[in-house]
């Protein structure tokens, strides 16, 4: 729980801030931008961003542990503000954790865990992220180090259609071949590319 709870005081920085410019630039130029994130804070939410995919789920919402209930997978994720929590900080036992108030279920995070599938809800948007993925024709992928499959997907569907790809991050080394690695911080690198177009 804490570690949920911590998230709560983390502040956009300059990237995310330039982030929202870009896809503003791009939407007023009539053109398609789709901002996905691996990423469950809600530090893009907070820099203004308002249509982006988060595909590993969000830390400010909670979900019934059961499937099919209104309040769990495929739909439901209520907010996590709206649980009180305070029974179980005070004495964290069993007994004291958050039950879904519609079938009695446990409450978990709204969080892809390692054993689920980016289609087990409809909030990490798998279908329309693989839909805007297959006709793109820019990948810029930001501090990842392509260790999760929705990053190899995103890869290959630009790598197969030879689609220019560009990886920003301090450590940055291509993937593969094709990528071109940008040496960068991403919140020095994105500002400069917004105040560049």
């Amino acid at each position: 729980m804490s570690r949920f709870d911590c998230m709560g005081a983390a502040r956009p920085n300059p990237a995310h801030e330039a982030l929202v410019g870009l896809q503003a630039r791009q939407q007023e130029a009539a053109g398609d931008f789709l901002l996905v994130t691996q990423n469950i804070d809600t530090l893009r939410e907070q820099a203004g961003s308002r249509d982006f995919v988060k595909v590993h789920g969000s830390a400010d919402r909670v979900r019934c542990a059961r499937d099919g209930c209104r309040l769990g997978a495929p739909i439901g994720s209520p907010a996590r503000a709206d649980v009180d929590f305070g029974a179980f900080a005070h004495d964290p036992v069993v007994e004291n954790l958050p039950r879904c108030p519609v079938c009695g279920t446990l409450l978990r995070q709204h969080v892809l865990w390692f054993d689920e599938c980016y289609d087990s809800h409809a909030d990490y948007q798998w279908d329309r992220m693989l839909a805007a993925a297959a006709r793109a024709d820019l990948f810029v992928f930001v501090g990842t180090s392509f260790s999760v499959s929705v990053t190899d997907r995103l890869l290959n569907s630009a790598l197969s259609r030879r689609k220019p790809v560009f990886s920003i991050d301090p450590d940055a080394s291509p993937p593969a071949r094709g990528v071109i690695a940008v040496c960068a911080r991403a919140e020095t690198m994105l500002p400069e590319v917004l105040r560049a177009l």
